[in-house]
């Protein structure tokens, strides 16, 4: 099996990953809840993955950082928490290249009354930074996009946008989703004041794991309340980062799982990763964007993209072309939508949808030649 959808899931994992899954699992309790020596290896574990995250990603201190269950999560819980229409007069900007993490929560704030901009992309799948600026008002509270399109590859400038936002006095939210554990990303230089990612796809760790980092005296509220192991007798949930922003058992296990893939990315080194998968993707491209019949999307002028390759082979729908990858050839895509419907629609292909390409540090140039020539095969039977 030759595994390219790593854009929506990391398969092939550092061993140490599973390893300290299972170890916590035996070792580990409930962080927060009594001072047993198992419930005391679990509060290790999360505050020691904090401090590793605040230190990936240049955020003030562990206490900005605050774990969910997965990006999703966590712009649910920025958006909600600072966009509140019902109180006052409202106004956010998005962009096409938006995953529907960002986009449904959005339109939910839209129906109570918030003011919605919408940044259009061009026919490559890009922005533009000065439509960006235009799009600026009084009420303007928030500036949210991602870093990477989950669809084209293309990359924002985010430090440009971030400098724009706070020159402006607007809140700067982040989706780094399809970037964490593979670009550099640095709160301060970036002024970003929250970012939101997964902790399964770039950074390698298992699936139910993310986490919201937040800049001091930017106030989140929370999305829920309850058990915090803390301030048992107050009626409300604490406010103070990170329990303000964290409601119930964590989980310490995945937890644990990340710890392992954030030591590994470190010792590896992120640079080393990027330019690896870089290396898979442009190769990949190299040769299918001279198959008959193949059409490829996005902006491939930047060498600096995430490591995705979209595409649509003339005359098989993008579903059989996955299917026949799959079943035939024993090679994992994603096919159809991509969870990124105004990126679809942008591309002229909200009917048709794409096949996507995502790669991996641990992929090999074999496995890379060996779905090009696949994509191929399958261009030349068409063609006869």
């Amino acid at each position: 099996m030759i595994y390219l959808d790593n854009a929506a899931t990391s398969f092939h994992k550092p061993d140490c990953v599973a390893r300290a899954v299972v170890e916590a699992m035996q070792q580990a309790g409930n962080s927060g809840r009594g001072s047993s020596g198992e419930a005391m290896e679990a509060s290790r574990i999360i505050f020691d993955t904090r401090c590793k995250i605040a230190q990936l990603f240049d955020v003030e201190g562990p206490e900005c950082v605050a774990f969910t269950a997965n990006a999703t999560e966590a712009l649910n819980t920025a958006l909600f928490g600072i966009l509140h229409p019902e109180r006052e007069k409202v106004h956010a900007i998005c962009t096409e290249m938006d995953h529907n993490s960002v986009l449904r929560p959005l339109y939910a704030l839209e129906k109570r009354g918030m003011d919605l901009t919408i940044l259009p992309a061009d026919g490559k799948g890009r922005i533009s930074v000065d439509d960006l600026e235009v799009a600026i008002r009084p009420e303007t509270k928030a500036i949210v996009c991602t870093h990477a399109s989950n669809l084209t590859g293309n990359c924002n400038d985010i430090r440009s946008i971030g400098a724009i936002a706070r020159k402006h006095g607007i809140l700067f939210i982040v989706d780094a989703a399809q970037t964490a554990g593979v670009f550099p990303i640095s709160m301060k230089k970036d002024q970003i004041d929250i970012l939101c990612f997964s902790g399964h796809k770039g950074l390698m760790g298992p699936q139910g794991t993310g986490a919201i980092c937040v800049r001091p005296g930017v106030l989140v509220e929370p999305l829920k309340v309850g058990g915090s192991g803390i301030l048992t007798f107050q009626k409300e949930h604490p406010s103070d980062m990170p329990e303000s922003l964290e409601a119930g058992t964590l989980n310490s296990h995945g937890i644990a799982g990340l710890r392992a893939s954030l030591e590994w990315i470190q010792e590896t080194g992120i640079h080393t990763i990027r330019k690896r998968e870089q290396m898979l993707m442009w190769r990949f491209y190299d040769q299918v964007k001279k198959i008959p019949g193949v059409t490829v999307y996005g902006d491939f002028s930047q060498e600096d993209r995430s490591p995705v390759v979209s595409l649509n082979l003339e005359g098989e729908g993008s579903a059989e072309v996955g299917m026949i990858l799959g079943e035939d050839y024993g090679i994992s895509v994603r096919s159809g939508g991509h969870c990124a419907p105004l990126m679809h629609k942008a591309l002229g292909i909200e009917k048709t949808g794409a096949v996507r390409f995502s790669f991996s540090y641990f992929n090999t140039e074999e496995e890379i030649d060996a779905a090009a020539a696949a994509l191929g095969e399958l261009a030349a039977g068409i063609e006869d």
